[in-house]
């Protein structure tokens, strides 16, 4: 069959591919460690649940308007003022089954054939694949441990072209943990003022930051620079709402009509039992985040300790979300087991099949040289999972 040449062009995401192949081997009865998983290991909150089950309850299980019920919309106009200083009206957010669904809305409603997107890397997985089936063009910048994986200026100056519609801003960042400072932002945003272009902020590890890090939306800089950006957030990694599918995004009118009349015609409403979850998880306590924060912070501390400690490998400090990247390039060419490793899929695979842990390889974050470990898991599963990669290692 001739398929769509866009669709066609996208490739099968790494992180989910090694996940099965995990999955699969766990089956046959092989004890694996997967830190290749990129969602919270603790359980929804009580209330939160309780709100759902309350919604079910009721009856609220029918259609919604396509951009969300006017009350979560009214709570999440509320928390982006509270939290992140930013005065949207309901009329410009729209609620979406996920943050990964409010991206790709944005980025098919914003981008077609000759336009070029900028996309720092290492990147999280999906956003080449939804530039192309957009039609639009990835342009890559590489960053690298000297910079603690960040766009510079001067990097985002020499990419941009009159085809540049927009740049896509991950912070915190999946897969490399790191936190733009609000200085590094403000010199970002003078350059992108200069432009026709917009800032797509991907801000859903918004809450997971560490060591008095502070998180801070490059909206929040100026009116100006509020108006070309399009922020996105959600519930998944803050509340450990993943399967709930909800997330959201604010930004312009225009922008944001246009995405909602795109939802409409292909999901419809995003779930109502989850938009009721929704209202409770942004009104409700919000000890559960600073109780799932300090656990992955003393996760983090011991992933990092145990990386660094190992031949061959480094690995800079995350200051959010819940990844560690270290650089396993010095192994290349080397053996292990008797395997010769000549990139990261190959030391991915060794530790999978010799060392049973399961680890995403670089290649699939644009760097080969890395290879991605998330501590979305317990003390005990890192300390052993550590211990075993050691041990082919040594």
């Amino acid at each position: 069959m001739d398929l769509s040449h866009r669709i066609a062009s996208i490739e099968e995401s790494l992180t989910l591919a090694i996940s099965s192949k995990a999955k699969a081997m766990k089956a046959k009865g092989v004890d694996v460690i997967d830190f290749g998983v990129g969602e919270p290991d603790f359980d929804t909150p009580q209330h939160i649940k309780q709100a759902g089950i309350d919604a079910i309850n009721q009856g609220f299980t029918k259609y919604t308007p396509a951009a969300g019920t006017p009350e979560l919309r009214q709570a999440i106009a509320e928390k982006l003022n509270r939290d992140n200083g930013l005065d949207f009206p309901a009329a410009q957010i729209i609620v979406s089954c996920g943050a990964k669904h409010s991206l790709f809305n944005i980025i098919l409603a914003m981008c077609q054939e000759g336009d070029e997107v900028i996309i720092p890397a290492p990147y999280w997985v999906s956003y080449p694949e939804m530039v192309k089936a957009a039609g639009a063009r990835n342009v890559f910048l590489p960053t690298d441990e000297s910079t603690e994986f960040k766009l510079t200026p001067q990097q985002l100056d020499s990419a941009i072209t009159p085809d540049s519609k927009l740049l896509i801003l991950n912070s915190p960042s999946n897969p490399t943990g790191s936190v733009y400072t609000p200085d590094e932002l403000q010199a970002i945003a003078e350059l992108i003022l200069d432009t026709d272009m917009y800032v797509l902020s991907d801000e859903i590890y918004e809450k997971l930051v560490y060591d008095g890090t502070v998180h801070k939306s490059i909206a929040s800089l100026s009116p100006e620079i509020k108006e070309r950006t399009i922020v996105v957030n959600g519930f998944s990694k803050s509340y450990a709402m993943t399967g709930w599918r909800l997330g959201y995004a604010a930004g312009p009118k225009e922008i944001i009509t246009a995405v909602t009349r795109l939802q409409s015609h292909s999901t419809s409403n995003p779930c109502s039992i989850a938009q009721k979850a929704g209202v409770a998880a942004l009104k409700g306590d919000q000890a559960c985040i600073r109780a799932m924060v300090a656990e992955f912070d003393a996760r983090r501390k011991r992933i990092l300790e145990s990386l660094n400690a190992m031949p061959g490998i480094t690995c800079v400090e995350p200051k959010g979300a819940f990844y560690a990247l270290p650089n396993v390039s010095s192994w290349f060419g080397k053996e292990i087991r008797g395997r010769k490793i000549t990139n990261s899929m190959d030391f991915a695979t060794v530790c999978l099949e010799e060392a049973r842990i399961a680890i995403v390889p670089g290649s699939g974050f644009g760097d080969d040289r890395f290879v991605r470990f998330s501590y979305a898991t317990s003390i005990e599963n890192i300390e052993e999972g550590l211990r075993r990669m050691a041990e082919i290692l040594a």
